[in-house]
Parts: C-alpha cells; sequence; structure tokens
C-alpha cells in the first residue's frame, strides 16, 4: 500500500492524514481486518510527525474506521462499526467509487425515511418553503428540457429538491438527514440515474402533492419515485 508524503509546511496534517487513509478504507484499497503499517512507518511515508499522525488514527477511530490493540497494532474495524452518516465521512467518499451493495442499502434507507418526510413536508412546509419548491421544480423542468443535458446542475438541483423535503418536515430528528446526506445523494444520483433520466414526472407528483398539501399523495409519489426499475440497480 503506498502513501503520498504530505508537503511540509501545510495546516491541518493531521485531517490530510486522515483523509488519505480513509478514501483508501472506503475506496476498499485498506480492507476490513488489514493492519496499518507501524506509526514510524506511516510518519515516514506520509512525511510527518508522531503526533500529527496520532492525531489522525484518533480521528478515524472516533468514526468507527480504525481500532487499535496491544500486541496487534492499528486495523481496519467492520463496516457495521463505520458511522457512515458522518458529514466529514460522507465528504470523504465524494467521488469514490462505491460499490454496488452500497447503493443498494442507500435506496432502501431512503425508503424507510424519504416518503415519510414527503407525507410531513406536505403538512408542515412553509409558505416560503413551498415558493422554494416551486423555483426548484421549475428549474428541474428547465434543465430537464435543456439540450445538451446539463448533469451537474440537475444533480446540484435535484439534491437540493430532495434537502428541502426533509428541511420541510418541521421535525428535528428528520431536518439533520436533509444536511447529512446531501453529500451522499450526489454520489447516487450520478450513479442511479438510468440511462440520464431524471424521473420529472416522479417529482412533478410529489411537488404538486406537497403544494396542496395532500400528505397520501406526496406519500405515495416519493415511493413510486423510489422504485428499483427506475434506478440503474
Amino acid at each position: 500500500m503506498q502513501f503520498e508524503a504530505i508537503a511540509p509546511g501545510q495546516r491541518g496534517l493531521d485531517l490530510l492524514i486522515a483523509s488519505d487513509l480513509a478514501r483508501k478504507i472506503l475506496a476498499g484499497h485498506l480492507k476490513v481486518g488489514d493492519v496499518l503499517p507501524s506509526e514510524a512507518e506511516l510518519c515516514v511515508s506520509f512525511g510527518v510527525s508522531r503526533t500529527a499522525l496520532r492525531e489522525a488514527l484518533k480521528l478515524l477511530s472516533s468514526k468507527g474506521l480504525l481500532e487499535s490493540r496491544p500486541k496487534i497494532g492499528t486495523r481496519v474495524r467492520d463496516r457495521p462499526h463505520w458511522n457512515i452518516l458522518d458529514v466529514q465521512l460522507l465528504e470523504w467518499m465524494n467521488g469514490i467509487e462505491a460499490t454496488e451493495e452500497m447503493y443498494h442499502q442507500f435506496l432502501e434507507f431512503r425508503r424507510v425515511i424519504e416518503p415519510q418526510a414527503t407525507r410531513l413536508a406536505a403538512v408542515n412546509a412553509s409558505k416560503e418553503q413551498r415558493i422554494e419548491l416551486s423555483r426548484l421544480y421549475r428549474e428541474m423542468s428547465a434543465i430537464s428540457a435543456t439540450k445538451p443535458f446539463d448533469q451537474s446542475r440537475w444533480l446540484e438541483i435535484d439534491t437540493a429538491f430532495h434537502r428541502l423535503i426533509f428541511l420541510s418536515t418541521d421535525n428535528c430528528f428528520y431536518i439533520p438527514f436533509g444536511n447529512v446526506l446531501a453529500t451522499i445523494f450526489k454520489w447516487f444520483f450520478t450513479w442511479s440515474s438510468k440511462e440520464g433520466g431524471t424521473c420529472l414526472d416522479d417529482h412533478k407528483k410529489i411537488y404538486e402533492a406537497i403544494m396542496i398539501g395532500d400528505a397520501d399523495a406526496a406519500q405515495q409519489a416519493s415511493l413510486d419515485l423510489m422504485k428499483s426499475s427506475k434506478h440503474r440497480l
């Protein structure tokens, strides 16, 4: 396993080290059960002090990626221990080609939580939030009709649309998911979009149901959007 040396004088050395190690773990280059090289070897590889390295390892341990054991060393923990919804962990995941299994698991998770969030949004969205949802939907429609299709702009607006649904629930337990899942939404949408499809009709049904306050229709429209046949899964 190769570790790139960090240029001397850079700030936040511990974060740079943690990011490098985390991305190797998330990408599968460092596998569950793998034991990391010794502290001395890692310090030489990264070109950093032992203090910076230890801070990085402590950070990754707090997120469930690593654990240290006497006479064994520091090893990659089993995936159930990973704090996969940690915002920093999600940021480190950006750009990594996740496994198909992870996409399936995320879709299963969304099926459980997002339809209910959509139902609550239909009931609790404020006037300002409905206005913003209307603006986002109009922009989605414009992007969908424009040739060539602007994939990056669509991802930005689509993510904002789904994030707003969570923020509109007026529920302190749902709201954080709108912020935390923003990163994971983007890589999921990028991978799962079926032949560049946007499922605009499904988004229209969600939008219209929320705008008129029809909780049942909003929940059903959200469920319909997340059928596996509408994703590259």
